[in-house]
């Protein structure tokens, strides 16, 4: 099982595309760990993309994002469907870690995979969530990114490489992840 998951980073790494490079310091390293989640050794940089915008605030737009464009941000990157639990159960502390951390270069990007946009918009005003849905209908945008199964998350560092990368739930709103966060954010 653990040789399938490394073959399956590795893969999607490869996915990705990009140059690569050593992963972050140790004191980072080591606090992502203690919250749970494990950086990669090395980084690749992340696949650009641009995606159609939905939020519960304003509705389906016409207005799209584009990765490239949250350069200098730290960004996190979920793939998502829902009609999964643990995407949805998932869905509350990262509006609570949007929350706190949105003023401080953090943006989060929730791509939501081959679901119309009303099925989208209607979970993101029932669930009240602020942060942008992007609507992959075509699922060109999470092959890139080689995701299989959802949720499926991406770390972006600020100069645009994937640092992490992580399949399941995890509690995204802990103090243990707001610290690992914090210090990334400061470098």
């Amino acid at each position: 099982m653990k040789k399938l998951f490394l073959l399956l980073v590795a893969v999607s790494l490869l996915a990705c595309g990009g140059r690569r490079e050593t992963a972050q310091n140790s004191e980072i390293v080591d606090a992502f760990a203690a919250a749970g989640m494990r950086l990669l050794g090395e980084t690749v940089s992340a696949r650009d993309f641009t995606l159609p915008l939905v939020t519960a605030s304003g509705g389906i737009h016409e207005e799209t994002v584009t990765l490239s464009d949250l350069r200098g941000n730290v960004v996190f990157l979920k793939f998502w469907a829902t009609w999964c639990g643990p995407c949805r159960a998932g869905m509350p502390p990262m509006e609570s870690l949007y929350n706190r951390f949105r003023d401080k270069n953090f943006e989060m990007l929730a791509v939501n995979i081959r679901e119309r946009d009303t099925d989208v918009l209607a979970f993101m005003e029932t669930s009240n969530l602020s942060f942008p849905a992007l609507l992959d209908s075509d699922a060109s945008v999470s092959a890139s990114y080689g995701v299989q199964a959802v949720p499926t998350m991406f770390l972006i560092d600020k100069e645009g490489r994937i640092i992490a990368r992580f399949v399941g739930s995890l509690d995204w709103d802990s103090p243990q992840f707001h610290a690992a966060l914090e210090m990334l954010l400061d470098t």
